[in-house]
């Protein structure tokens, strides 16, 4: 029997001892009840012989074929009422009636695993009474073997997590190494504080501070880490996934605080390791397709690629090639620190989340990552700069240092001329990294600025630009002012007055004020066109003259 120090629970037994896969039938809100011993009996013996003593667990082993059953499982539920057992795990698939009778009597019924040996249950649940740790020990190998048997079949994350949420009865949550929320096996007693949950766990800042840099997590003594959560009563046990010295994510199991015990935390901790193996599997198919990819992106700008190819091709990306594209160009500006494969991460990541149909390719050797976009039908131009504008975006977000070029080809409707629509956009892009925008440019929008870049006559460039805009720029040098930029942001909405003024985060009047010292500072109309025009033609033209 166990000491009075080590108290043992039926969901202790549930847990450590017996089969990976026994299932709660009945008396679910039971399973705190202590266990003194373990008994055996036989379906084909009747019970009035046994002598149990309060707070037992009864093992029903299955019934013998062509044996006459003395003892159904109602009968056992009754039973154990009468004598006050701790709970009743049968062999064999309950009736009805006897969970029935089990809810009423507040019994906890448990069925095991088909095939399961009920001496090797019962020699497991005595090991647990007599020896807890030798027992824990066993069963973190169990744990170990099972998840790692999952993994082995190929039956894939979404199995290994649901087997981690049987096995502790728990939320389980795999993220990745940006903290968004691959998989996730909610128990319902959660679901009202998920949210809550799941916007705690977004946020680097609320990892603990060991589990912060992916690039030393390795080192971490002890990867199993808990952390009470916002909700009042619960916590999480943590542990990073990592895969050649890096961490690539993390593992959660959720629960109420002190319901935590170390099942889930052998749980967590090989749980890791095979949600580990899943990810460096993932990530191999991923560079083998990615090579593919490149591959065939590669002979389609040679221009070796016939249409009924790609459609072939396509069906092998699970990408329809029928579709119009439009290529979209990306490149740091400048930047010697970041690879271009971060780039390309990036831009995946975009292109996930929006669940954007494209295909990316990471151009190494040109230091770009291409993207082949298809665009909505209807506005192609403006979904394919909406995209190019989400990833400079984020690019600003992950990377506030850093500053991306982007440039968007010409719509191509047969992949003949996919790779006209990629020249496109790289010569947007070489204008975009020339003016050290982050603007995506889109070719079509750029014919002034490639007029400007043929003329030849910097000093008349020079001297138009001084003329049109030289009152302003001296008025704002001395003054501190911004006439200047207020006629860009003006110029950049197009005239509309509200848009400016919320652009340049000003009043209406303040901006109506501006825009009438302007005409008096630079003698001008600005509602006459020919005024307009030139304008924004020597905005364009200081633009191109004092780029780095």
């Amino acid at each position: 029997m166990t000491d009075s120090t080590e108290r043992i629970t039926v969901e202790d037994v549930r847990k450590q001892a017996l089969p990976l896969g026994t299932r709660v039938v009945a008396g679910d809100g039971m399973l705190g009840q202590q266990v003194s011993w373990t008994t055996v009996i036989y379906p084909e013996d009747g019970t009035s012989a046994k002598s149990l003593q309060q707070g037992e667990i009864i093992l029903v082993a299955p019934a013998a074929k062509n044996s006459k059953q003395v003892t159904s499982d109602i009968d056992v539920v009754r039973w154990a009422s009468d004598i006050q057992a701790a709970a009743v795990v049968l062999s064999d698939t309950p009736s009805p009636t006897a969970i029935a009778e089990a809810n009423a009597y507040n019994i906890p019924v448990l069925a095991l695993p088909s095939g399961s040996r009920i001496r090797l249950v019962e020699k497991a649940v005595v090991s647990l009474l007599v020896d807890r740790k030798g027992q824990l020990e066993r069963r973190g190998t169990q744990i170990y073997r099972q998840l790692t048997q999952i993994s082995s079949r190929n039956e894939g994350m979404a199995e290994l997590i649901s087997a981690m949420a049987r096995l502790t009865n728990k939320s389980v949550v795999v993220q990745d190494k940006r903290l968004r929320i691959l998989y996730s096996s909610v128990q319902p007693q959660f679901v009202a504080h998920w949210e809550e949950i799941e916007q705690f766990l977004r946020k680097l800042d609320n990892l603990p501070v060991e589990l912060q840099d992916r690039h030393r997590v390795y080192e971490i003594e002890n990867p199993v880490l808990m952390q009470a959560l916002p909700t009042p009563g619960l916590a999480r046990l943590v542990s990073p996934i990592v895969t050649k010295d890096i961490g690539r994510g993390h593992l959660s199991i959720i629960g109420w605080d002190n319901d935590i015990d170390d099942i889930d935390s052998l749980v967590v901790e090989h749980g890791a390791a095979a949600c580990a193996l899943e990810m460096a599997k993932a990530k191999a198919i991923s560079d083998t397709e990615k090579r593919l990819r490149g591959t065939f992106l590669d002979r389609v700008l040679i221009g070796d690629v016939s249409q009924q190819e790609a459609v072939r091709q396509g069906e092998r990306f699970e990408h329809d090639m029928t579709l119009a594209h439009i290529a979209i160009v990306l490149a740091w500006q400048s930047e010697k620190t970041l690879s271009t494969r971060r780039l390309e991460t990036l831009v995946n990541g975009v292109v996930s989340t929006q669940r954007a149909s494209a295909l990316v390719w990471q151009r190494e050797r040109e230091e770009e990552v291409l993207v082949f976009f298809a665009p909505d039908t209807e506005n192609p131009i403006d979904s394919s700069l909406s995209l190019a504008r989400a990833l400079t975006q984020e690019a600003q977000k992950q990377y506030p240092q850093a500053r991306v070029a982007v440039g968007i080809g010409q719509v191509a409707r047969e992949i003949s001329a996919w790779r006209t629509s990629y020249r496109d956009a790289v010569q947007a892009l070489d204008l975009a990294r020339r003016l050290q925008t982050d603007t995506p440019l889109y070719i079509g929008d750029l014919g002034v600025y490639q007029l400007i870049l043929s003329l030849s006559d910097r000093e008349k460039l020079l001297e138009f630009c001084d003329r049109t805009l030289g009152p302003l720029m001296e008025y704002d040098h001395r003054q501190h002012a911004d006439l200047i930029k207020t006629l860009e942001a003006f110029f950049a909405c197009h005239g509309n007055l509200s848009q400016t003024a919320e652009m340049l985060i000003v009043h209406r009047n303040t901006l109506l004020y501006r825009m009438n010292r302007i005409n008096e500072i630079a003698q001008i109309d600005l509602n006459r066109p020919e005024t307009r025009l030139a304008l924004h033609l020597a905005l364009t033209v200081r633009r191109l003259l004092t780029m780095k």
